[in-house]
């Protein structure tokens, strides 16, 4: 919700040394980040990269990313396409629906969003009234099955991880516990993720119990995750 400088200003503020921006599918508030940064903390570039694997969505870190890489840009360049163009198709959905009566809710969050996500046009329906809270747009209207929603496919995590590695950046697989895969699964996903290049392994979180943390740190521990 913050703008970079206004992140960087938090964590000056709570003490951090070492800040890592990691917006989604984009590297555009680096510039903000590092120069607000600058001799207060050491700012980490990154981005959370966008893909699929087996037909689930992965999200993967990239630390320490060269933002001026033209593989990497042209990698998420492709992501923020697909992206507007989803919520795109998910307003002219929504605005053939009775309630909307023609009004085209995604006119506005493709207008002020850099990367247009489900949560920008869940929260525009908020504050149109056309939903409680941002659970009510999904139950309501963005949910699969519901009137607005429009089935996305992300480049492959292989393809993710390879342009976090051109970029030199260090390829972290993020928040695997809430993957919705079994255990076998899951321990295939980090396999082939490490085969791929992927670096580590996100097992500290806000709301993560000590049992799925020290579940997750062994399974970083068996595949040669950090």
């Amino acid at each position: 919700m913050l703008p970079p400088a206004g992140l960087v200003e938090l964590a000056v503020g709570r003490g951090v040394a070492v800040l890592a921006l990691t917006d989604h599918d984009t590297t555009a508030g680096i510039a903000e980040a590092r120069s607000a940064a600058a001799g207060r903390l050491q700012l980490v570039p990154g981005a959370e990269v966008t893909a699929a694997w087996r037909g689930q969505e992965i999200h993967v870190v990239g630390l320490g990313l060269d933002v001026g890489n033209d593989r990497l840009q042209a990698h998420l360049a492709g992501i923020v396409t697909a992206r507007r163009e989803r919520i795109a198709s998910m307003g002219e959905r929504l605005a053939r629906q009775r309630h909307f009566a023609g009004r085209d809710p995604a006119a506005q969050v493709l207008a002020t969003a850099t990367v247009p996500t489900r949560t920008h046009l869940a929260r525009a329906l908020v504050a149109a009234g056309d939903a409680r809270d941002t659970q009510d747009a999904f139950d309501r209207w963005l949910g699969r099955g519901r009137a607005g929603h429009v089935p996305q496919q992300w480049p492959a995590l292989d393809a993710a991880t390879a342009a976090i590695r051109a970029a030199g950046g260090h390829a972290v697989l993020a928040h695997p516990h809430r993957y919705k895969l079994s255990s076998g699964a899951l321990g295939n996903l980090c396999e082939e993720f490490r085969a791929a290049g992927g670096a580590a392994l996100e097992v500290s979180l806000p709301g993560l119990s000590p049992n799925d943390a020290s579940r997750l740190a062994r399974l970083a521990r068996m595949h040669g995750l950090a």
